[in-house]
């Protein structure tokens, strides 16, 4: 089983594990909730949403200024 992953310079296909979360891979990828938005297959997701077999996963930097 595979996701596809995109986060900034990363477009790959990731091996995925069962019951794999969008937390796990804020985790893996040690990045935090706070600076990062996840879309799973184009809608936004919370890092409970479980990642399935041939998912795409975006990753977006949250921009701050003012």
């Amino acid at each position: 089983m595979k996701f596809n992953l995109k986060f900034n310079d990363i477009d790959e296909e990731r091996n995925l594990n069962e019951n794999y979360s969008i937390k796990n891979l804020f985790d893996d990828l040690s990045v935090s909730s706070q600076t990062i938005v996840a879309k799973q297959n184009g809608e936004i997701a919370v890092e409970e949403s479980v990642i399935n077999n041939g998912d795409t996963i975006q990753l977006i930097q949250i921009i701050y200024g003012g």
